[in-house]
């Protein structure tokens, strides 16, 4: 794992969507580089990101700067950006954790429905949460999901809107995965909330299946029919979230319940929880040339 590649002022240790199993499908696309970086001092190590070669760093610093004020349990808020002018990046504390894609390579196959219900759950209130602060995430795909040991995190805040501008046709854009792109964000429209509700479908639906656009009975009986109203092509015919976490939750009227929701130990696979701990003992003992 050692590498002398800097990005801003830290050394890269491995990119976090490396060590997919050989052997494992074609991985959904990611709208960004992302690199597990340590510090000049060694002392710290974080979750580097860097836009794709095609994207415009522009608006990719735009979205990681209003990342940082992000709430909620579950998400990847940015805690450092880039320079104006320099090399675009941006970096969030490091979290041991697998991108969903890995994730069900390492599993060999989708998740078991307790996770995709647990996932679905946590998924579904930070998006309420970046609702009530008046924000889109326009980013969430399966990529976007990293499983870590504790819960989920989410990443990729503004993927869709860093890739084309309102207006413009995002068929085709860098990083974009098609199959979680609400159609009238495809089409060029501005992201709202209810395009987060069509991607959180598409995003469970490859949790539980191993790809986004599933036929309804590929899909677990206890999920079907939500997944199958988050991916309606009409907004207006996709449900609330506060209507999904009313299906999922125990008690909807309180905060997401660790153990109740299915985030307790043993809401992952134990071959995901033996890859994440690998990784985590990896990059502890990755030798990087430091900066003295």
């Amino acid at each position: 794992m050692a590498t002398t590649r800097r990005i801003g002022p830290y050394t890269v240790v491995t990119r976090l969507d490396s060590g997919t199993p050989a052997h494992a499908p074609a991985q959904p696309p990611t709208p960004e580089r992302r690199f597990i970086a340590r510090s000049p001092d060694g002392d710290r190590t974080v979750l580097l990101s860097a836009p794709l070669p095609k994207a415009d760093p522009g608006r990719f610093m735009a979205e990681a700067d209003t990342s940082r004020y992000l709430l909620g349990s579950w998400v990847l808020p940015a805690v450092e950006l880039a320079a104006p002018g320099g090399e675009a990046w941006h970096a969030r504390p490091y979290v041991p954790a697998l991108p969903l894609p890995t994730a069900l390579a390492v599993n060999g196959g989708p998740l078991p429905e307790r996770t995709v219900r647990a996932l679905a759950l946590a998924l579904a209130e930070t998006l309420a949460v970046l609702h009530g602060q008046n924000l889109s995430h326009a980013g969430v795909c399966p990529a976007a999901v990293l499983l870590a040991a504790d819960g989920p995190r989410l990443g990729c805040f503004g993927a869709v809107r860093a890739a084309a501008p309102d207006g413009v046709r995002r068929w085709g854009a860098p990083g974009l995965d098609a199959g979680s792109l609400p159609p009238e964000q495809a089409a060029g429209g501005q992201p709202r909330p209810l395009g987060d509700v069509y991607a959180l479908g598409a995003t469970l639906a490859y949790a539980a299946t191993g790809h986004t656009a599933p036929e309804r009975g590929e899909l677990p009986a206890g999920l079907r029919s939500l997944v199958a109203r988050c991916l309606a092509r009409d907004p207006a015919r996709r449900p609330q979230l506060s209507d999904i976490i009313g299906e999922l939750a125990p008690d909807s009227r309180t905060a997401f319940p660790t153990e109740g929701g299915g985030l307790g130990a043993g809401w992952l696979p134990a071959r995901i929880v033996a890859a994440v701990a690998h990784q985590s003992a990896s990059v502890l003992a990755a030798e990087v040339q430091l900066s003295p």
